[in-house]
């Protein structure tokens, strides 16, 4: 995608592929233009949907109330961001990563006549605005980095090349997006290196969360924080691992480790009362446990990409008994729905470029993968002391195409049927969008 021979020979790509399909996340920020201090890039998605089945909130508890709802549609920007760069020479450079989520936030002064013309300043639109990554690396090899600051979580297919040419679809797989931190982010440090094929990265963050798992979203919430400051009482460890050695495959092993609970503000359910003795959670310590495999093949006009995540919150019973009453303070940042004791996601898709069959079209650069996808994932798998909800289970199968007018914009259009179990309804939708990644200094 981006024609910069040192960005190739940096990411210890093979000539034949291309690097949409196999550069990591956490190394596109760093990559400079041979001579050039400075690097300007980012990527954008514009998306179109139109969903065919219920949007109301109690679609699943009261299933046959909306089997036959009208249709709803969306446009969204899901992401617009900006990469900056730079290289202070001697080994040292910073890399930042700004995101705009469905166009950031936004608020006005009103005064509203209602109220005896009181003035308010009011929400207009939703979204976010993100420091996704924020930086200092100094390099003292090819084999030993050393980076500090705010940095990508590479645990996973999805937060390890997260950007909009590295997956068919519309919009992020959503097995993985589901239940993980999406685009994991979170401040530590990182030691990563590139020893023949293969390249390793171990990091040291802030714990998540348990307050702010969910079981919707098991604990994708987690890494994020309501305050002005990331609550770090207790720690995370992550750890990645790639495979270059088979021409146009790359194998991932990724994986994370950490304490969830007493990892939030305040700080109070932990240590000793004025007795002298432990307060009654100071032995729950929701450990998070994380392991995921993932690969990219991409070679005789094909690309195939897969991954399969597994999870395990321990204590997940009690950490749900406890949100309950936390979530129950005014205001209160936390969540007060249950989380599952384990989580899963397995995704694969397929694109074959039918293009790569005209000698015209393989001139002009230009690509067309008719693909197809297939997803199951559950972000609630309880314990025996847990309810059940089976809505959390779910099938999804998708099938589109994505045309290159030119290397670094793609145009998609897809077909996504979301399947659950008998006693709730399946919901098909059609999505359209288009999206471009490249760096333009």
């Amino acid at each position: 995608m981006i024609k910069i021979k040192s960005l190739l020979m940096a990411t210890l790509l093979l000539p034949s592929c291309p690097i949409h399909s196999q550069v990591s996340a956490v190394d596109s920020v760093m990559e400079h233009a041979s001579g050039n201090r400075l690097s300007v890039g980012g990527y954008g998605e514009v998306a179109l949907s139109r969903n065919f089945y219920s949007d109301n909130i109690y679609r699943y508890s009261k299933a046959s109330q909306y089997k036959n709802d009208p249709s709803h549609g969306r446009f969204d920007i899901p992401h617009a961001v900006v990469y900056l760069g730079y290289d202070f020479g001697k080994g040292w450079t910073m890399g930042t990563e700004i995101e705009f989520e469905h166009t950031g936030t936004g608020s006005a002064v009103e005064q509203e006549f209602e109220e005896a013309g009181e003035w308010e300043q009011e929400v207009e639109k939703g979204g976010e605005v993100e420091l996704e990554q924020f930086w200092l690396q100094k390099s003292f090899s090819r084999q030993f980095n050393v980076r500090v600051g705010h940095i990508v979580v590479p645990v996973g297919l999805n937060n390890s090349r997260h950007e909009p040419l590295n997956f068919f679809t519309v919009y992020r797989p959503e097995g993985e997006h589901t239940i993980l931190p999406s685009t994991w982010h979170d401040t530590g440090i990182s030691l990563w290196g590139r020893v023949g094929d293969f390249r390793y990265e171990v990091e040291l963050v802030a714990g998540l969360d348990a307050f702010k798992f969910s079981r919707d979203n098991w604990v994708k919430s987690g890494a994020g924080s309501a305050f002005e400051y990331k609550v770090a009482n207790k720690y995370g460890f992550a750890a990645r691992l790639d495979n270059h050695t088979i021409p146009g495959l790359r194998i991932g092993l990724s994986g994370y480790y950490g304490r969830s609970m007493h990892n939030t503000y305040p700080h109070d359910m932990e240590g000793k009362n004025v007795n002298g003795e432990k307060k009654a959670y100071d032995n729950v310590k929701g450990n998070v446990a994380i392991g995921s495999i993932d690969f990219t093949f991409k070679r005789f006009n094909w690309i195939v990409r897969g991954q399969a995540d597994y999870g395990y919150v321990g204590d997940a019973a009690t950490i749900n008994n406890i949100k309950r009453t936390r979530a129950k303070v005014s205001n209160s940042p936390y969540s007060s729905m249950p989380v599952g004791k384990n989580a899963v996601a397995i995704g694969v898709e397929a694109g074959y470029d039918i293009f790569s069959q005209f000698a015209k079209l393989r001139e002009k650069e230009q690509k067309l993968y008719l693909f197809g996808r297939y997803d199951y994932y559950d972000s609630y798998i309880p314990s025996k002391e847990q309810q059940a909800y089976d809505f959390t289970r779910k099938n999804v199968v998708a099938f589109g195409v994505n045309y290159y007018p030119i290397p670094q914009i793609a145009v998609k259009a897809e077909y996504s049927h979301r399947m659950l179990k008998s006693q709730y309804n399946n919901e098909p939708s059609i999505n359209i969008g288009i999206a471009y990644e490249g760096f333009f200094l």
